[in-house]
């Protein structure tokens, strides 16, 4: 299983004096977060992609550039990139660059967002939310296998034959399928034979298992090979030396970041019951001491049937630096090893 972590570049309040960090600041850190994660042995560092005051992340090939120069093995993928809202030939131009940069270490997730701002700010309508996506994966794709394509749809200017470069240094750069829960997005991926990477960010792991079933049907439906059909999952997580450390220091930033968020789609406050539930052992959070993250991280691919990547998505922690890092030092060096034992030898493949 490849483990890696998930950050949106959120900014949030010291949990202690309630001071905002300043921007700047707060890239440097999340770089010098990705240095250790390479250094751990940590497999893949992903970067999302929102464009709102509490995130720094709306130009995420530029950060994932940023790291790549200052990391020697670890994977770099966006977590996701808002396709619907892109251009897929300024997107693969970004991420084939950064490949080269990184000697053939990018990757794409690709989705069409958990928020609704982008679509407005370039200029779509988020009624065509599905269509859109649609088209532009189906560009994308043409794209990644030859630099002149022939092509036309609804959304953007017809191609007739312009080459498209750089072409990254891989042979075929990865693009990860990334979904929420809908069973139309599952099949979609596997009759596309992409990998699926699921954010699982509440409730169960229990309840997406119909899904990745349906993904891995859709898959064999089409033909696709099963070793095509990687299932990686984006949760939440942190680990800390005892759980009830891990507890304490991802607790204030969770709570501020879900009930800011709750606020503008009508959801009642999030309570420390709500988060130790979700922590518990039949909960979605990925959150306490080594053996007991490990133990359910073994558990939740059990659950789904065997997962290739797992990334936590630690960014909405407390965000005290020091913490962040010492909790990426445990996944790499006490975490990891405890899961890859287990599970030896799954996942080495890249999409």
């Amino acid at each position: 299983m490849e483990i890696g972590i998930d950050s949106f570049a959120a900014v949030l309040p010291d949990p202690f004096t309630g001071k905002m960090p300043l921007p700047a600041d707060r890239l440097a850190n999340l770089i010098e977060e990705v240095e250790v994660a390479d250094q751990v042995g940590l497999d893949v560092f992903g970067i999302g992609e929102h464009h709102r005051a509490e995130f720094l992340d709306s130009a995420p090939a530029i950060i994932l550039a940023a790291v790549a120069a200052r990391t020697k093995a670890i994977r770099l993928t966006s977590a996701v990139t808002v396709l619907s809202a892109a251009d897929p030939v300024r997107v693969f131009q970004e991420f084939a660059t950064l490949d080269l940069i990184s000697q053939g270490r990018a990757e794409l997730v690709v989705g069409r967002g958990s928020f609704g701002e982008a679509y407005p700010l370039f200029g779509f309508a988020l009624a065509d939310y599905d269509a859109l996506f649609a088209e532009k994966l189906d560009l994308l794709l043409a794209i990644r296998e030859n630099p002149h394509v022939r092509w036309s749809g609804r959304f953007r200017p017809s191609l007739t034959g312009q080459g498209i470069y750089p072409r990254p240094h891989q042979e075929r750069l990865p693009i990860w399928l990334g979904v929420g829960g809908t069973p139309q997005s599952f099949a979609r991926a596997g009759t596309l034979g992409l990998p699926l990477m699921v954010a699982i960010i509440g409730g169960d792991y229990e309840r997406f298992r119909p899904l990745v079933d349906l993904y891995r049907e859709a898959g064999r439906r089409a033909g696709h090979p099963p070793q095509a059909l990687r299932v990686g999952v984006h949760a939440i997580g942190f680990v800390a030396e005892t759980t009830a450390q891990a507890k304490d220091a991802f607790f204030p930033g969770w709570a501020h970041m879900f009930t800011t968020i709750g606020r503008e789609r009508g959801w009642s406050p999030v309570t420390r019951g709500q988060f130790e539930a979700m922590c518990g052992p039949a909960g979605a959070f990925l959150i306490g001491d080594p053996q007991t993250v490990a133990d359910k991280m073994l558990r939740a691919s059990q659950t789904l049937g065997g997962v290739s990547r797992l990334t936590f998505q630690m960014s909405s922690a407390s965000l005290e630096h020091e913490a962040m890092k010492r909790s990426i030092a445990l996944l790499g060096s006490e975490v990891a090893p405890i899961v890859r034992r287990a599970v030896p030898g799954e996942g080495q493949a890249h999409g």
